[in-house]
Parts: structure tokens; sequence; C-alpha cells
């Protein structure tokens, strides 16, 4: 128990340096893009606050890449001070010896989805706004259980669109709603339509109701039905497919109730279902990565080859990242079923990692 504790002790000091030296690095980069993508609309003190709330997005994409590294400083320190050999000598395997930072590697993915994962979905969400308020140029489409909600505007105002229920990607809205608002911010009209059609710039309405809403006017009184009419818009398919936002924006403890959202709403909720289960798949991964580390660290430098050893590790860890994010897009495209294309490749990836570890610790 007291050689487990010892080297999980080791990889935690690790991991943690590792992150605190990769979120800097991070944090560099994408100041200078935050910098850059300004331009000089927005004060230094914006850009920074910016950069920070996208600090623990950019951490959690890089993940993988510091538990792989952390690992590899781990095993080959051990083999260079020749801990490993003295554990072997005392009649401890070398799989022995990876109790400590599998369960360390195991509680930080954990950690990750539970606590990281909102963390991450909730500055993503405050970035978006500030970007936004900042900017002028933010999310235009909201999900709710009440159905979707829409906002589209230009010169002549804004219009506040909401609907029961669309097609899959919003182009097609059903028991739609639009009020429309003056440029000073007064609503100057009400349009109920039973269906409402996206096309190039314009929005068609079918079997309409249109009540003023002008000071000085009843609204029904001055109510009228249309079998159709058309309304500029300045929202495109693209803009509302963008609007929808990454799963990743979204806490994990509220995306099964968001899914329902989407389904409800007439949306397909493929893409964050299948992050779903990626992320509960994520400590798997993760095990993994330690594993593969391992397996090509673990022995002395005396046998050779360290360099090559470290550069197989980390260009096999990249290439799992690759197949599991490759997973992840046929999962996202009706390829593969959404379980399958999220928990397929971290137990392949540690089904291999094992392999590879009894074949060069045990072979």
């Amino acid at each position: 128990m007291t050689l487990h504790r010892y080297f999980a002790r080791r990889f935690a000091v690790l991991f943690l340096t590792t992150a605190a030296s990769i979120t800097l690095f991070v944090g560099l980069i994408d100041l200078i893009e935050q910098v850059r993508r300004a331009d000089g609309a927005l004060s230094f003190r914006q850009v920074l606050t910016l950069t920070l709330l996208n600090l623990p997005a950019g951490f959690y994409e890089f993940l993988p890449l510091v538990v792989i590294l952390a690992a590899i400083a781990l095993f080959l320190g051990l083999a260079r001070s020749s801990e490993l050999v003295v554990t072997r000598a005392a009649g401890r395997s070398g799989l022995v010896a990876l109790v400590g930072p599998v369960i360390v590697a195991a509680v930080i993915g954990a950690l990750a989805v539970a606590m990281l994962n909102p963390i991450v979905a909730a500055t993503s969400k405050r970035h978006a706004d500030l970007r936004e308020l900042y900017t002028g140029d933010g999310s235009v489409l909201s999900i709710g259980r009440e159905g979707l909600w829409l906002r589209q505007g230009g010169e002549a105002g804004q219009t506040v669109i909401r609907a029961t229920r669309t097609n899959p990607d919003a182009t097609v809205l059903y028991e739609a709603s639009f009020v429309e608002y003056a440029p000073d911010g007064g609503p100057e009209r009400r349009i109920e339509a039973a269906r409402a059609a996206l096309g190039d710039g314009v929005w068609t309405l079918f079997d309409v109701k249109v009540w003023p809403l002008a000071a000085g006017v009843t609204p029904e009184a001055g109510a009228r039905r249309l079998d159709r009419l058309t309304l500029t818009s300045t929202l495109t398919r693209d803009r509302i497919r963008d609007s929808f936002g990454q799963p990743d924006a979204v806490a994990i403890w509220q995306l099964p109730d968001f899914i329902g959202d989407l389904e409800s709403a007439g949306f397909s909720a493929r893409r964050h279902t299948v992050w779903l289960q990626m992320e509960l798949a994520r400590p798997v991964f993760l095990v993994a990565l330690v594993i593969v580390a391992a397996g090509f660290t673990m022995r002395h430098p005396r046998a050779g080859r360290t360099g090559l050893n470290v550069l197989a590790a980390v260009l096999l860890g990249f290439g799992l990242h690759y197949v599991r994010n490759l997973a992840q897009v046929l999962g996202e495209t009706g390829q593969i079923t959404p379980w399958i294309a999220a928990w397929t490749p971290p137990v392949a990836a540690l089904l291999l990692a094992l392999g590879l570890l009894l074949q060069r610790e045990e072979g």
C-alpha cells in the first residue's frame, strides 16, 4: 500500500506540474489570438477577461495530452532512478507498479467529468455572452421546454420568434409567433403563423394572423388574416446551425434534460447524446493513456532507444485520440450508434495498452 501511495503521489505531482505548464502556454496563445481578433476594438482588460474565461475549455481539450506527458515523465523518472528495478527485485511486477497511477488517472477523469465539465460549460457560456456584449455578435437561438426561440435584427429593428416545434435544422417552424420591434425598442406588431419557412433572406409564413401593436390602436380590432405573408430575415441556415453551440457548452448534469428538450422541439440530439457518452467514457480513455506510456517507458534507460520509445508513446497517444475523434464524427453523422462511438475507442485503447504492456514486461 505504501508503494502504491508513493507512485500515486509522484504521478499526481507531475500531473499538476504538467497541467500548469500547458495551461499557461495555451493561455498565452489564446491571449494573442484574442488580441488579433479584437483588432483594437476591445480594451486589454476585456481581451484578458475573454482569455481567462476561455482557459478552462482550452485545458479540458488538452487533458489527454497532459495525462500522457505526466505518465511518461513519471515512468522515465522511476526507470532512471532504478526504483522500478528495486520494485521488481522486491517481487512486485510492472503491472503492480501501475496500480497507483492508474487509480489517480481514473480519479482525474472522474473529477474532470463531474466538476471540470460544468465549470467549462459555465465559463464558455459566460465567454459567449461577453463576446456578444462586446461585439454584438452572438447566439440567435435558445431552446427550452416552452419551445424554440430565435432572434433576428437589422436596421429596421429586432424580431423575436417563438415556435413550439421545428424541423431538424430550424428552417421550418410550426405554430410560430413573430413579434417585431421598432428601432427604438417598442413593439410594432405580432404575427402568428401555422407554419413559417426560411428561404434566402425571407420568412414565408402560411395561415397568418397579424395584430398591430402601435400606440392608440386596439390590436384585435386591427387584426387581419392572410393566407401567406413574407418577412425579411437576417437569419441563414448556417447561422442557425452555429447558434446551437457545441455540446460541451452544456454541463453534463444538465445534458440529459437538454437532450430531452431538443428532441421535444423536433431537433436531432445525436451530437449531444454522443458527447454525453464520450464524457462518461473519458476516465477509461485516460487510464488507457497511462498504460500506453508505461508500456513504452518502464524499461531502464540502459536498454537504449529511450527517445524513440517516448516518441512512440506520444504518437500512439495522439493516434488513439484521433481515432476517438473519428468515432465521435461517425457517431454524430449516424454511421454508428452513439454508445459504440463513445465506448469502443477507450475500451479498445485500454485492451491495446494492456497487451502492449504484457508483451514488453511479461513476454
